[in-house]
Protein backbone atom coordinates (compact mmCIF):
# COMPACT_ATOMS: atom_id res chain seq x y z
CA UNK A 1 0.00 0.00 0.00
CA UNK A 2 2.89 2.14 0.88
CA UNK A 3 4.20 2.05 -2.75
CA UNK A 4 0.92 2.65 -3.91
CA UNK A 5 0.70 5.94 -2.30
CA UNK A 6 3.73 6.79 -3.33
CA UNK A 7 3.00 6.23 -7.42
CA UNK A 8 0.17 8.12 -7.45
CA UNK A 9 1.58 11.51 -6.24
CA UNK A 10 4.53 11.43 -9.03
CA UNK A 11 1.92 10.72 -12.10
CA UNK A 12 0.99 14.77 -11.98
CA UNK A 13 4.67 15.78 -11.10
CA UNK A 14 5.85 13.81 -14.19
CA UNK A 15 2.93 15.12 -16.54
CA UNK A 16 4.23 18.37 -15.96
CA UNK A 17 7.49 17.60 -16.40
CA UNK A 18 7.20 16.36 -19.75
CA UNK A 19 5.85 19.01 -20.87
CA UNK A 20 9.39 20.56 -21.30
CA UNK A 21 9.75 19.05 -24.95
CA UNK A 22 6.88 21.21 -25.92
CA UNK A 23 8.66 24.61 -25.36
CA UNK A 24 9.49 26.96 -28.32
CA UNK A 25 13.38 26.64 -26.15
CA UNK A 26 15.16 24.10 -24.85
CA UNK A 27 14.52 24.09 -20.89
CA UNK A 28 17.49 21.99 -19.81
CA UNK A 29 19.58 20.19 -23.07
CA UNK A 30 22.02 17.56 -22.55
CA UNK A 31 25.50 19.75 -22.86
CA UNK A 32 24.77 21.57 -19.70
CA UNK A 33 26.42 19.94 -16.20
CA UNK A 34 23.72 17.67 -14.36
CA UNK A 35 23.44 20.01 -11.62
CA UNK A 36 22.38 22.78 -13.77
CA UNK A 37 19.79 20.63 -15.65
CA UNK A 38 18.61 19.19 -12.19
CA UNK A 39 18.14 22.49 -11.09
CA UNK A 40 16.77 24.07 -14.37
CA UNK A 41 14.36 21.52 -14.42
CA UNK A 42 12.93 22.07 -11.05
CA UNK A 43 12.69 25.66 -12.00
CA UNK A 44 10.62 24.49 -14.85
CA UNK A 45 8.72 22.27 -13.16
CA UNK A 46 7.63 25.52 -10.28
CA UNK A 47 7.08 27.28 -13.35
CA UNK A 48 4.62 25.24 -15.43
CA UNK A 49 2.91 24.34 -12.45
CA UNK A 50 1.85 27.84 -11.34
CA UNK A 51 0.96 28.16 -15.47
CA UNK A 52 -1.33 25.27 -15.45
CA UNK A 53 -3.07 26.03 -11.87
CA UNK A 54 -3.68 29.54 -13.84
CA UNK A 55 -4.72 27.91 -16.92
CA UNK A 56 -6.69 24.88 -15.48
CA UNK A 57 -5.02 22.90 -16.91
CA UNK A 58 -3.81 20.32 -14.49
CA UNK A 59 -3.02 16.52 -14.49
CA UNK A 60 -6.71 14.59 -14.39
CA UNK A 61 -7.35 12.94 -11.06
CA UNK A 62 -6.97 16.13 -8.72
CA UNK A 63 -3.54 14.91 -7.38
CA UNK A 64 -1.97 18.77 -7.71
CA UNK A 65 -5.21 19.59 -5.29
CA UNK A 66 -4.59 16.74 -3.02
CA UNK A 67 -1.01 18.02 -2.61
CA UNK A 68 -1.48 21.32 -1.64
CA UNK A 69 -4.05 20.51 0.40
CA UNK A 70 -7.40 21.89 -1.65
CA UNK A 71 -10.16 19.60 -1.45
CA UNK A 72 -12.20 18.26 -4.47
CA UNK A 73 -14.67 21.34 -3.81
CA UNK A 74 -12.07 23.61 -4.52
CA UNK A 75 -10.08 21.79 -6.62
CA UNK A 76 -11.02 23.61 -9.98
CA UNK A 77 -11.06 26.74 -8.70
CA UNK A 78 -7.58 28.57 -9.80
CA UNK A 79 -7.48 31.09 -6.40
CA UNK A 80 -8.09 28.96 -3.74
CA UNK A 81 -5.33 26.78 -5.72
CA UNK A 82 -3.30 29.14 -6.09
CA UNK A 83 -3.51 30.14 -2.31
CA UNK A 84 -2.28 27.21 -1.20
CA UNK A 85 0.50 26.92 -3.99
CA UNK A 86 2.09 30.10 -2.03
CA UNK A 87 1.44 28.81 1.41
CA UNK A 88 3.41 25.46 -0.06
CA UNK A 89 6.07 27.65 -1.40
CA UNK A 90 6.45 29.28 1.74
CA UNK A 91 7.80 25.80 3.13
CA UNK A 92 10.08 25.61 0.57
CA UNK A 93 11.99 28.58 2.42
CA UNK A 94 11.42 27.31 5.64
CA UNK A 95 9.59 23.89 6.02
CA UNK A 96 8.91 20.65 4.39
CA UNK A 97 6.63 21.23 0.94
CA UNK A 98 3.85 19.42 0.17
CA UNK A 99 3.87 18.94 -3.26
CA UNK A 100 6.12 16.59 -4.97
CA UNK A 101 7.23 19.56 -7.19
CA UNK A 102 7.91 22.04 -4.60
CA UNK A 103 9.80 19.55 -2.66
CA UNK A 104 12.24 19.09 -5.99
CA UNK A 105 12.72 22.56 -6.18
CA UNK A 106 14.12 23.09 -2.30
CA UNK A 107 17.17 21.78 -2.99
CA UNK A 108 18.06 23.91 -5.72
CA UNK A 109 16.81 27.19 -3.58
CA UNK A 110 19.07 26.39 -0.94
CA UNK A 111 22.20 25.02 -3.38
CA UNK A 112 21.58 28.45 -5.35
CA UNK A 113 20.91 30.89 -2.79
CA UNK A 114 17.57 31.71 -4.84
CA UNK A 115 15.22 34.45 -2.69
CA UNK A 116 11.18 33.97 -2.76
CA UNK A 117 10.27 36.82 -5.25
CA UNK A 118 10.69 35.59 -8.83
CA UNK A 119 8.87 32.53 -7.47
CA UNK A 120 5.88 34.53 -6.07
CA UNK A 121 5.98 37.10 -8.83
CA UNK A 122 4.98 33.92 -11.08
CA UNK A 123 1.83 33.25 -8.85
CA UNK A 124 1.04 36.89 -8.99
CA UNK A 125 0.87 36.56 -12.71
CA UNK A 126 -1.77 33.99 -12.37
CA UNK A 127 -3.67 35.52 -10.32
CA UNK A 128 -4.08 38.37 -12.61
CA UNK A 129 -4.97 35.85 -15.20
CA UNK A 130 -7.80 35.10 -12.88
CA UNK A 131 -9.03 39.12 -12.90
CA UNK A 132 -7.30 40.53 -15.57
CA UNK A 133 -8.28 39.18 -19.30
CA UNK A 134 -7.41 42.61 -21.91
CA UNK A 135 -4.68 44.95 -21.42
CA UNK A 136 -5.30 48.34 -23.23
CA UNK A 137 -1.48 48.93 -23.90
CA UNK A 138 1.36 47.36 -25.04
CA UNK A 139 2.90 48.53 -21.94
CA UNK A 140 0.52 47.51 -19.90
CA UNK A 141 1.07 43.83 -21.49
CA UNK A 142 4.85 44.38 -20.74
CA UNK A 143 3.92 44.95 -17.37
CA UNK A 144 2.17 41.39 -17.38
CA UNK A 145 5.55 40.14 -18.90
CA UNK A 146 7.26 41.21 -15.74
CA UNK A 147 5.72 39.37 -13.66
CA UNK A 148 4.90 36.34 -16.20
CA UNK A 149 8.24 36.03 -17.71
CA UNK A 150 10.93 37.56 -16.59
CA UNK A 151 11.39 35.98 -13.20
CA UNK A 152 12.15 32.42 -15.14
CA UNK A 153 15.36 34.21 -16.71
CA UNK A 154 16.34 35.44 -13.77
CA UNK A 155 16.12 32.37 -11.66
CA UNK A 156 18.35 30.78 -14.85
CA UNK A 157 20.92 33.33 -13.90
CA UNK A 158 20.66 32.93 -10.11
CA UNK A 159 21.20 29.22 -10.69
CA UNK A 160 23.99 29.62 -13.10
CA UNK A 161 25.85 32.19 -10.63
CA UNK A 162 25.74 34.48 -13.71
CA UNK A 163 23.28 37.01 -12.59
CA UNK A 164 24.69 41.10 -13.34
CA UNK A 165 22.19 43.86 -13.42
CA UNK A 166 23.42 44.17 -17.02
CA UNK A 167 22.85 40.79 -17.72
CA UNK A 168 18.77 40.85 -15.54
CA UNK A 169 18.10 43.62 -18.17
CA UNK A 170 18.98 41.93 -21.08
CA UNK A 171 17.40 38.78 -19.71
CA UNK A 172 14.13 40.19 -19.10
CA UNK A 173 14.21 41.22 -22.91
CA UNK A 174 14.59 38.05 -24.22
CA UNK A 175 11.66 36.77 -21.45
CA UNK A 176 9.20 39.37 -22.52
CA UNK A 177 10.05 38.67 -26.28
CA UNK A 178 9.39 34.76 -25.50
CA UNK A 179 6.62 35.35 -23.65
CA UNK A 180 5.16 37.59 -26.20
CA UNK A 181 6.03 34.96 -28.79
CA UNK A 182 3.98 32.40 -27.13
CA UNK A 183 0.59 34.62 -27.07
CA UNK A 184 0.62 35.43 -30.60
CA UNK A 185 1.25 31.72 -31.22
CA UNK A 186 -1.84 30.60 -28.76
CA UNK A 187 -4.41 33.59 -30.32
CA UNK A 188 -7.28 31.39 -30.44
CA UNK A 189 -6.46 28.75 -27.47
CA UNK A 190 -6.30 32.24 -25.19
CA UNK A 191 -9.30 33.37 -26.79
CA UNK A 192 -11.55 30.29 -25.69
CA UNK A 193 -9.98 31.24 -22.50
CA UNK A 194 -11.49 34.71 -22.73
CA UNK A 195 -8.35 36.09 -22.61
CA UNK A 196 -6.77 38.03 -25.24
CA UNK A 197 -3.10 39.10 -24.74
CA UNK A 198 -2.73 41.65 -28.08
CA UNK A 199 -3.00 45.37 -27.01
CA UNK A 200 -6.68 46.54 -27.18
CA UNK A 201 -5.15 50.00 -28.92
CA UNK A 202 -3.33 48.15 -31.73
CA UNK A 203 -5.89 45.74 -32.37
CA UNK A 204 -8.20 49.69 -32.79
CA UNK A 205 -5.46 50.93 -35.07
CA UNK A 206 -5.58 47.76 -37.14
CA UNK A 207 -9.54 47.42 -37.25
CA UNK A 208 -9.58 44.19 -35.41
CA UNK A 209 -12.55 42.74 -33.14
CA UNK A 210 -12.54 39.98 -31.38
CA UNK A 211 -15.24 38.28 -33.62
CA UNK A 212 -12.45 38.28 -36.22
CA UNK A 213 -9.71 36.85 -33.38
CA UNK A 214 -12.44 33.71 -33.32
CA UNK A 215 -12.48 33.25 -37.16
CA UNK A 216 -11.15 30.24 -38.73
CA UNK A 217 -7.96 32.02 -40.90
CA UNK A 218 -7.14 35.66 -40.45
CA UNK A 219 -7.96 38.43 -42.90
CA UNK A 220 -5.52 41.20 -43.79
CA UNK A 221 -6.05 43.39 -40.60
CA UNK A 222 -5.35 40.29 -38.36
CA UNK A 223 -2.29 39.27 -40.26
CA UNK A 224 -1.30 42.85 -40.03
CA UNK A 225 -1.70 42.96 -36.23
CA UNK A 226 0.34 40.06 -35.68
CA UNK A 227 2.98 41.46 -37.67
CA UNK A 228 3.29 44.50 -35.77
CA UNK A 229 3.39 42.72 -32.68
CA UNK A 230 6.09 39.92 -33.76
CA UNK A 231 8.25 43.23 -34.98
CA UNK A 232 7.95 44.18 -31.56
CA UNK A 233 8.44 40.86 -30.22
CA UNK A 234 11.76 40.75 -32.54
CA UNK A 235 13.30 43.91 -31.13
CA UNK A 236 12.95 42.88 -28.36
CA UNK A 237 15.51 39.48 -28.91
CA UNK A 238 17.30 42.02 -30.55
CA UNK A 239 17.53 43.77 -27.95
CA UNK A 240 18.46 41.24 -25.22
CA UNK A 241 20.72 39.12 -27.59
CA UNK A 242 23.72 40.92 -26.42
CA UNK A 243 22.98 38.53 -23.36
CA UNK A 244 24.48 35.54 -25.11
CA UNK A 245 28.25 37.43 -25.97
CA UNK A 246 28.50 38.12 -22.24
CA UNK A 247 28.90 35.03 -21.22
CA UNK A 248 31.03 31.90 -22.04
CA UNK A 249 30.87 27.84 -22.68
CA UNK A 250 28.01 25.95 -21.88
CA UNK A 251 25.82 29.21 -20.03
CA UNK A 252 26.08 30.68 -23.96
CA UNK A 253 24.54 27.73 -25.48
CA UNK A 254 22.08 27.92 -23.12
CA UNK A 255 21.02 31.09 -23.35
CA UNK A 256 21.57 31.05 -27.38
CA UNK A 257 18.84 28.35 -27.45
CA UNK A 258 16.73 30.58 -25.94
CA UNK A 259 17.07 33.61 -28.35
CA UNK A 260 17.33 30.79 -31.20
CA UNK A 261 14.21 29.58 -30.27
CA UNK A 262 12.53 32.89 -29.67
CA UNK A 263 13.45 33.71 -33.41
CA UNK A 264 12.59 30.68 -35.06
CA UNK A 265 9.16 31.14 -33.71
CA UNK A 266 8.70 34.44 -35.35
CA UNK A 267 10.13 32.98 -38.24
CA UNK A 268 7.47 30.03 -38.72
CA UNK A 269 4.76 32.60 -37.88
CA UNK A 270 6.06 34.87 -40.30
CA UNK A 271 5.89 31.72 -42.49
CA UNK A 272 2.40 31.24 -42.00
CA UNK A 273 1.74 34.60 -43.57
CA UNK A 274 1.09 35.91 -39.72
CA UNK A 275 -2.28 33.70 -39.89
CA UNK A 276 -2.15 32.41 -36.02
CA UNK A 277 -6.08 31.56 -36.00
CA UNK A 278 -5.96 27.73 -37.81
CA UNK A 279 -3.18 26.85 -34.94
CA UNK A 280 -0.15 27.77 -33.20
CA UNK A 281 2.79 27.87 -36.43
CA UNK A 282 5.75 26.21 -34.76
CA UNK A 283 9.65 26.01 -35.74
CA UNK A 284 11.22 22.84 -36.64
CA UNK A 285 13.87 21.48 -34.37
CA UNK A 286 16.13 22.00 -37.64
CA UNK A 287 15.09 25.85 -37.80
CA UNK A 288 15.81 26.49 -33.74
CA UNK A 289 18.98 25.07 -34.08
CA UNK A 290 19.55 26.62 -37.46
CA UNK A 291 18.69 29.64 -35.48
CA UNK A 292 20.54 29.12 -32.27
CA UNK A 293 23.99 28.52 -34.58
CA UNK A 294 23.31 32.36 -35.82
CA UNK A 295 23.19 33.50 -32.05
CA UNK A 296 26.37 31.89 -31.42
CA UNK A 297 28.12 33.03 -34.23
CA UNK A 298 26.97 36.88 -34.01
CA UNK A 299 28.09 36.29 -30.68
CA UNK A 300 32.07 34.92 -31.17
CA UNK A 301 31.86 38.03 -33.62
CA UNK A 302 30.70 40.68 -31.01
CA UNK A 303 33.91 39.90 -28.76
Amino acid sequence: MTGTRQSRPSAPARATLDKAAHENFPVAPFFLPRAWRNDLMAVYGYARLVDDIGDGDLAPGGGDASHLGVGPEHADDPLTLLDAFETDLRRVFGGTPRHPLLLALQPTVRRCSLTPEPFLDLIAANRQDQLVRRYETWDDLVAYCELSANPVGRLVLGITGSASAERVRRSDAVCTALQIVEHLQDVSEDLLRDRVYLPAEDMKRFQVTEADLAAATGGSSVRALIANEAQRARELLDEGAALVGGVHGRLRLLLAGFVGGGRAALSAIAAAGHDVLPGPPKATKTAVLGETGAVLRRARGER
